[in-house]
């Protein structure tokens, strides 16, 4: 994690410290508990029960997950990316793993830096989105070239590939950066404008994502207003959709969702941190079922984050950092009749 977000990281903890040092004063004043058998005297709604904020509807889950993961070959792994054919493409330690529909390692592709995200073009072309820069490789993993490097600021943390256009989402400078095919920098999507009503990305975090959708509309998460935020190619913003919630349809925490991928419907697949939990949106952000719950991902409060893709029959590839493989859950039938 670059400096930026560590400073930031450091500030909310010494907040809350302090917020925390005031409440537990002005308790010692009225009364002294040693034992703590009291509580803390706030009301129930200030308890926060990870395991009562993780439960859901049980008929709300519409997945089921396969019993064999497939492992990535990495000890670190940060993206995953599907071509046409269902070749899985996995950013990792210093490398990307080609990986067949069936999981069989195809080909490695030797970086000399960590890459932090990966996209495939029509072509087979590799686009490689390093900390502060974008690599280009021909479909046999040759270097084709790097664009311009960004400044000490940035944190590359997407990119997508269109017909025309290459999107790459900065978490370092909370902008998007639309290059055309060759890496010449054509525009910069979501800097705050006022005469535009653009609020402008907040990224507290280093996890921001972004989807091109079938309507043409550049899907950009602003994980701190924890919301998706739709753009015309051009930076127009056309509306939002996310909601601050614990609840299942909602998003909580500091920052979520962390990442995100388009069904083939043309809903999107989201992931949240913190309390993970892997749900179902309709194109127009409506809440429509959940994959994965805390309990199955096991890893509330540890901040792990998920990446995530889906493939042309629906199948839903979850990257686990923890089991260091890709974990695959599929429609239920009785959920889908």
């Amino acid at each position: 994690m670059n400096e930026r977000y560590g400073k930031i990281e450091l500030k909310v903890v010494i907040g809350v410290l302090i917020a925390s040092a005031v409440v537990v004063g002005i308790g010692a004043v009225a009364l002294v508990d040693t034992t703590g058998e009291k509580g803390s005297g706030l009301s129930e709604a200030y308890n926060l029960d990870p395991a009562k904020l993780a439960k859901f509807d049980p008929n709300l889950l519409h997945y089921e997950e396969a019993i064999t993961p497939i492992p990535t070959g990495f000890a670190r792994s940060r993206g995953l990316a599907l071509d046409a054919e269902g070749r899985f493409y996995v950013a990792g330690d210093e490398a990307i793993r080609v990986l067949s529909r069936t999981g069989n390692l195809e080909r490695i592709v030797s970086l000399a830096r960590s890459p932090h995200c990966v996209a495939v073009a029509a072509d087979g072309k590799l686009y490689v989105g390093l900390r502060d820069h974008v690599e280009v490789f021909d479909a046999a993993g040759q270097s084709l070239g790097s664009w311009d490097k960004l400044g000490p600021r940035a944190f590359l943390t997407s990119i997508i590939v269109t017909k025309n256009d290459v999107f790459v989402a900065d978490a370092g400078n909370s902008v998007v950066l639309r290059y055309d095919l060759a890496g010449q920098l054509v525009g910069r999507i979501g800097e705050k404008d006022a005469d535009r009503d653009i609020p402008g990305f907040y990224v507290p975090s280093p996890y921001f994502d972004l989807a091109m959708a079938p309507d043409g509309l550049l899907r950009v998460v602003s994980p701190g207003r924890l919301r998706v935020e739709a753009y015309t190619p051009d930076g127009d913003l056309e509306f939002w959709w996310g909601e601050a919630s614990t609840a299942i349809d909602g998003f909580s925490g500091c920052c979520n969702p962390v990442n995100f991928a388009l069904v083939p419907d043309g809903g999107f697949v989201t992931t949240e941190k913190g309390l993970p939990r892997v749900k179902i949106y309709d194109i127009s952000g409506a809440f429509r079922s959940v994959v994965a719950g805390a309990d199955a991902l096991n890893t509330v409060g540890l901040g792990i984050v998920f990446d995530v893709a889906v493939d042309s029959q629906g199948r839903i590839f979850l990257l686990d950092p923890i089991k260091r493989a890709f974990r695959i859950f599929t429609l239920i039938q009785e959920a889908e009749s």
